[in-house]
């Protein structure tokens, strides 16, 4: 790596740093370097790089050179006191500067007056990664003369430089929906660490450590964004083909947006309903109660701390604490609170977050200081991204440090307690407040800020909390104490209803709940139709939990187990011992029911880091499903030797993922019966397929004739019917499973198993669906997997029908033209 040549960023006199008289600087606690007492009134560029920190009060900021030396530059001692007084910036955090642009214009005058002094230090502060082998002092020098020339250190040069001395580097099309978020930006970085490699990512002149989530979400990486990753070091080769195939392969997003509660656009304008303010769907919803506004106080920190050794205390403290905190909510929390834990816990550990704490720390700034100085302008930098989910993504870092924060300054946070009927309205909440609700009192929220995409909408959607965000200042003029009702479903905020609108609101609301109560009521009860017929009500489970929570609904089984959770967010597969001790837990909750296993369903939209998979231009039509495990047979293998390590032996099927040949049945069924066989198992294991390929439905009788069952999963099979990505924000409104050509795929898979005595089941959404339920019955499905939380409504819904009724209204739904048609048709048959 050549030599870097840093100039004078300022004219006046240049002194040696050990004589700055402030043993910060002068014993180079944050690192070496020279200083000048100026002589003029502008800070420029000592060099080409970018702006890594910018203090809020503009007395400091640290320059990264493309060569990875960090440059601190401190205009004057103790100017923080100033509070930005005397301070101009001309550059913003992540900002890309040439040699000689101005940085920050300052009141020389001033600084002379109320400063204990104005000399002003220019130091390297990762001295472990550079050295300084040349620099002047004790000499007038003007803007833009040599200052001090770096080399890389040589513990450093070793680390950067591979065995065969090159870097590498890979132009890669980010295919992500949503760029480079939180989520994605950690799973990088989490990948990074692995090897003993620097990687860098570069979007256009910007670049960002890789190990650093929160600088890649400073690059604000788009979709089909090229960027360039670099690395080097001793596993640059292998680190640059785990990172490249890693962002390639699109990554799991699938928490972006809960499921079955679509983004909603913004509310368009309509006219004025009784004072009804408008606002966007965040979780959908009706609840009535009075409005109580929450207004989360700052948390106040000093800016001088005690001293050095005590602020890092504090800091190290307040860390460990908050990370025990983040795995201990990781390890019991599924589906988007574990990802938005996850997320959080990877910007905790951002080392440019703590080495930027850590240098306000030495510069005599209390811990909490230190922290909001050097979270805050990113998350700033974030808020005015172009694109609305990275802007979203601001929250995180607000959230993170408050809860940080709220440790050093010892300010325990406490559930939002309020009373009864809460409909709660805030300018903004963060997802820690949302975790935090009292749900016993509170029964929806209102936000002025926020979107459709934050996790706080992510949060509401998956605990059923009705809430509306973006509604903007209107929501100011509503006081404690209103009566409001929250529709959430249709955007509105009723403010002070008329008596007739509260009662037909709540004779609404009270409709549901005897339907609910009802059907829990019976929950326990067989699941059979009026006329007798019986219809097996299971549920569609993911971890342990849900197990559980089927069972409490009146869950007669488990129609589909998924089970990536084993797989994902881990760098190895998982081991036989560990796959089955889970699957042991969920059969055990199950207390002998039926407990259907799908075989690892990943790739595509679920890729898992420990499986090298090539990059995909279209990951839905590549490597996913059962072409994994047959192009990986030792994770198949491992996976069917834990489920029939279950007991008792019987108690778990095997179902086969994304099928689009008998060949692959074949395939698996070998597999199952030689481990079988090994194990000792004399009965035939069952082994069915999931129907997700026009391909599996249409030859659904060449399949039936060597598979135990079929079960229809209705999203894969929707998507790829109509040729439209359910990922795809453009084409996901037409996504409809009701659509007439989805529905006669699932007639001819029905068809099929009947003609080899194999049943047929639904485990995709269309199950959960009640406008769908009697449709599906009418095909002759004879087998609802639905969510846990729903059984109790499909079981209640199923007993007030009759086969022959299904079966002519099926009928009907295949002639019509549209998924609008059957739409319009399947409500007017369950009114």
């Amino acid at each position: 790596m050549a030599s870097i040549l840093l100039t004078a960023p300022m004219q006046g006199w240049a002194t040696p740093i050990e004589e700055v008289p402030d043993a910060v600087f002068s014993e180079r606690m944050l690192g070496d370097g020279v200083a000048i007492d100026p002589t003029g009134d502008c800070l420029y560029a000592p060099c080409a790089g970018t702006v890594l920190t910018l203090l809020p009060s503009g007395h400091a900021i640290t320059l990264a050179t493309p060569e990875g030396a960090e440059i601190l530059i401190h205009i004057g001692l103790d100017t923080v006191a100033l509070g930005g007084r005397g301070f101009t910036p001309c550059v913003a955090v992540g900002d890309t500067v040439e040699r000689g642009a101005p940085l920050i214009r300052f009141d020389l005058d001033l600084l002379v007056q109320e400063a204990r002094a104005v000399v002003t230090p220019i130091v390297v502060v990762n001295p472990d990664r550079f050295s300084i082998v040349h620099a002047v002092s004790s000499e007038l020098v003007a803007v833009g003369d040599p200052l001090m020339t770096l080399e890389p250190s040589d513990v450093v040069a070793r680390r950067e430089t591979n065995q065969d001395g090159a870097t590498h580097e890979r132009a890669v099309v980010v295919p992500l929906p949503h760029g480079i978020h939180a989520r994605p930006a950690a799973r990088l970085a989490a990948t990074a660490k692995r090897f003993d490699a620097d990687v860098t990512l570069a979007s256009g002149d910007k670049t960002a450590n890789v190990r650093s989530p929160i600088a890649l979400l400073a690059l604000a990486i788009r979709h089909n964004e090229t960027i360039i990753v670099t690395t080097a070091g001793a596993d640059a080769a292998t680190a640059l083909a785990a990172i490249c195939d890693l962002i390639e392969s699109g990554m799991d997003e699938s928490a972006e947006a809960p499921a079955r509660a679509p983004v909603a656009a913004p509310v368009p304008a309509r006219p004025a309903v009784d004072g009804a303010l408008t606002g966007v769907t965040a979780a959908p919803g009706l609840a009535i109660g009075r409005a109580r506004w929450f207004r989360p106080a700052d948390i106040v920190v000093p800016k001088q701390g005690e001293c050095i050794a005590v602020e890092e205390a504090r800091f190290d403290a307040a860390v460990t604490t908050l990370s025990t905190r983040f795995a201990d909510r990781a390890r019991t929390a599924t589906g988007p609170e574990r990802a938005i834990v996850e997320a959080h816990a990877a910007m905790l550990d951002d080392p440019m977050l703590h080495e930027t704490t850590r240098s306000g720390i030495a510069r005599g700034e209390s811990a909490g200081h230190a922290w909001r100085a050097a979270i805050r302008p990113q998350a700033d930098a974030l808020r005015t991204s172009s694109d609305p989910r990275l802007a979203e993504r601001a929250d995180d870092m607000l959230d993170l440090e408050r809860q940080l924060l709220a440790l050093i300054a010892g300010v325990e946070n406490t559930p939002l307690s309020f009373p009864p009927d809460t409909i709660l309205l805030a300018e903004d909440l963060l997802p820690s407040h949302v975790l935090s609700l009292d749900r016993a009192n509170i029964v929806g929220f209102c936000v002025e800020r926020g979107g459709p995409t934050s996790h706080v909408a992510i949060l509401a959607a998956t605990m059923g909390l009705p809430a509306l965000v973006a509604i903007g200042s209107p929501l100011n003029a509503v006081t404690d104490d209103t009566p409001v009702i929250l529709d959430a479903s249709e955007g509105l905020l009723r403010i002070d209803p008329d008596g007739d609108t509260l009662v037909a609101t709540q004779v609404r609301i009270v409709q549901a709940q005897v339907r609910r109560t009802e059907a829990l009521a019976r929950a326990g009860e067989p699941c059979r139709m009026a006329d007798g017929t019986r219809i097996e009500a299971f549920a569609n489970l993911g971890a342990l939990g849900d197990a559980h929570l089927a069972v409490e609904n009146g869950a007669e089984g488990s129609g589909l187990l998924r089970t990536e959770f084993l797989f994902l967010e881990r760098d190895a597969a998982p081991t036989v011992a560990e796959q089955t001790a889970d699957y042991q837990a969920i059969a055990d909750a199950l207390d002998g029911r039926p407990l259907i296993v799908r075989l690892l369903d990943i790739g595509g939209d679920k890729p898992a880091s420990y499986l090298p998979m090539a990059p995909e231009e279209n990951p839905a039509l590549g490597l996913r499903g059962i072409r994994v495990g047959l192009a990986h047979p030792q994770i198949l293998e491992d996976q069917v030797r834990a489920i029939l390590s279950v007991k008792p032996a019987g108690q778990c099927r095997i179902m086969v993922p994304m099928i689009a040949s008998l060949d692959e049945l074949r395939a698996v069924r070998a597999v199952v019966d030689r481990v079988a066989a090994e194990i000792g198992i004399v009965d035939r294991v069952p082994v069915g397929v999931m129907i997700e390929t026009p391909a599996a439905a249409v030859t659904a009788d060449l399949i039936a004739a060597e598979a135990d069952f079929l079960s229809v999963g209705t999203n894969d099979l929707t998507q790829y019917t109509l040729a439209m990505d359910r990922g795809n924000a453009a084409v996901a409104s037409g996504i409809d499973g009701l659509h007439p050509a989805v529905l006669r795929l699932i007639a001819q898979t029905c068809k099929g198993g009947a003609a080899h005595g194999r049943w047929t089941g639904v485990c995709g959404g269309l199950a959960s669906d009640p406008l769908a339920v009697p449709i599906l019955i009418g095909l002759d499905v004879t087998e609802l997997s639905s969510a846990p939380s729903l059984v109790p409504e499909i079981k209640a819904l199923v007993a007030t029908l009759t086969m022959e009724a299904c079966r002519a209204h099926a009928a009907a739904a295949l002639q019509c033209g549209s998924a609008a048609e059957v739409r319009s048709l399947a409500r007017e048959f369950t009114a």
